[in-house]
C-alpha cells in the first residue's frame, strides 16, 4: 500500500463526517455576524486544547515544521476583534473531546492533522464570501479563514509530503491514521452540534396510482369492457303472423260504373 493510497483512504473513510460538519457549519452560505462569531468561538476553543497536544505528540524533528502552520492564534485574534469592534460577544463552547483525542503515535497525529490541515483549503472559498457578505477580511475578523492566503496550496502539499514520508507503505499506520481522523471529525461534530440547522420535514408525496399491467390482466383471465363502438341493442322482431295483422278492405277497381262493387282485404 503506497502513501498516496493512504491519503486516498483518509479522504474516503472520513467522507461522511466531512459532509456532516460542512452541513452543520454552512460556511458556504451567507450568515448573520452572530452565528459567524459562534463558529469562530468554537474553533478557538478547539484549537486551544488541540494544538498544544499535537505539538507535544510530534517528534522533536517535526515541531518546527508544525509551529510554522499553527492557526489557533488567528482564531483567537478574530474572536477578540469581533468582541472589541463589532460588539459580538464570544460564545462559550465545550471542546472537551479535543483534550481527550488519542495521540499516542505519529500515525494518529497525522490522522488528526489531516482534518485541520484540510480545513485550511476551504478558507480559499470561505474568506471571499465573508468579505462579500459581512465585510470581513484578514486582520478584520476573518484572519483564521484567510489562513495562509496564496500559500495555502503549498502548505497543503507540504502536509501531503509529510504524510507520504511518515506513513509510508504501512497498512497498520494507515488504519490508525484513518481512525484518528474520524475521531477528530467526531470531536468537531460534537462541538458544533448546537449550531446545526433544524431537520427539515420530509415532503408529502401523493400516493401513486395503482395501475394494473395488461399482461397481469390477461394472466388472471380478466377482460376489459368492449369499446363503446361495439355496444349495440337488439330489438325484437315483430311476429308476422296474420292474426296480429290489421286488415283493411279496399274496393276492386274493375273499371265498372256500378257502385258497391267487390272489395279486397289488404294488410296494413
Amino acid at each position: 500500500m503506497s502513501s498516496d493510497i493512504a491519503l486516498a483512504e483518509l479522504r474516503l473513510t472520513t467522507r461522511a463526517e466531512h459532509e456532516r460538519i460542512e452541513h452543520i457549519l454552512g460556511l458556504d452560505e451567507a450568515m448573520p455576524l452572530e452565528r459567524y462569531g459562534a463558529i469562530l468561538s468554537g474553533f478557538d476553543a478547539f484549537l486551544r486544547a488541540w494544538e498544544p497536544r499535537i505539538h507535544a505528540a510530534l517528534p522533536e524533528r517535526l515541531r518546527p515544521w508544525y509551529r510554522a502552520r499553527r492557526r489557533g492564534g488567528l482564531a483567537s485574534a478574530d474572536v477578540e476583534w469581533l468582541r472589541a469592534v463589532a460588539d459580538v460577544a464570544p460564545v462559550p463552547m465545550n471542546a472537551a473531546l479535543a483534550a481527550t483525542l488519542p495521540l499516542g503515535d505519529l500515525a494518529e497525529v497525522i490522522g488528526s492533522l489531516y482534518v485541520i490541515e484540510g480545513s485550511a483549503l476551504g478558507g480559499r472559498v470561505i474568506a471571499p464570501l465573508l468579505k462579500r457578505t459581512l465585510g470581513l477580511a484578514q486582520g478584520r475578523g476573518a484572519s483564521y479563514f484567510h489562513g495562509f492566503g496564496g500559500e495555502t496550496g503549498a502548505m497543503w502539499s507540504s502536509f501531503r509530503v509529510l504524510a507520504t514520508l511518515e506513513i509510508g507503505d504501512s497498512p497498520r499506520d494507515t488504519l490508525r491514521a484513518c481512525q484518528s481522523a474520524k475521531r477528530t471529525f467526531a470531536a468537531l461534530i460534537d462541538l458544533f452540534a448546537p449550531l446545526a440547522p433544524p431537520p427539515q420535514p420530509d415532503p408529502v408525496r401523493p400516493e401513486p396510482l395503482q395501475v394494473i399491467a395488461p399482461a397481469l390482466l390477461a394472466a388472471f383471465g380478466a377482460t376489459r369492457p368492449p369499446p363503446l363502438a361495439d355496444i349495440h341493442i337488439d330489438l325484437p322482431i315483430e311476429d308476422d303472423s296474420e292474426d296480429d295483422r290489421t286488415l283493411v278492405e279496399l274496393p276492386l277497381d274493375d273499371g265498372g260504373e256500378d257502385e258497391g262493387g267487390d272489395t279486397q282485404r289488404v294488410p296494413l
